[in-house]
């Protein structure tokens, strides 16, 4: 019997921002910050209450959000990092395009998002992301 890994997120991770954007035949474009924060077992990922998306149609919306939460939870989950997942993920920011955004794109912006917060937890990646005007682009 192997012992179990440490409980991911150690602490809360907030404020995790990725912007997955792909300029090609095929554009990629979604945005979102998320919030990492500890829960008893397991995964759960829910929108924050306030959450507004300027998109159209906005019937794809719950798509895009599920296919994130799919990529955060396919990461957490892969056996290299060795932990036990038990995290509560909240959305708290998402931006789309009408031209580039759909599900594979903000199944990769979660997976990296993921991907972040578990640099983080080890201390390695600093969380403050802006664009170069200084203004984290889900601030607008």
């Amino acid at each position: 019997m192997t012992a179990a890994g440490p409980l991911f997120p150690p602490h809360p991770i907030r404020g995790v921002h990725v912007r997955h954007q792909k300029q090609n035949c095929a554009p990629q474009f979604a945005e979102i910050t998320v919030d990492f924060e500890p829960a008893v077992r397991g995964f759960v990922f829910e929108t924050a209450p306030d959450l507004t998306v300027a998109y159209e149609p906005a019937e794809d919306l719950p798509r895009f959000f599920a296919a994130a939460a799919a990529g955060i939870e396919e990461q957490l989950s892969l056996p290299e990092h060795g932990i036990v997942t038990a995290t509560r993920v909240v959305l708290r920011c998402a931006r789309a395009d009408t031209f580039g955004s759909h599900e594979l794109a903000f199944k990769i912006a979660g997976y990296l998002a993921a991907r972040k917060a578990l640099e983080s937890a080890k201390g390695a990646v600093p969380l403050v992301d802006t664009e170069p005007s200084g203004r984290r682009a889900c601030d607008r």
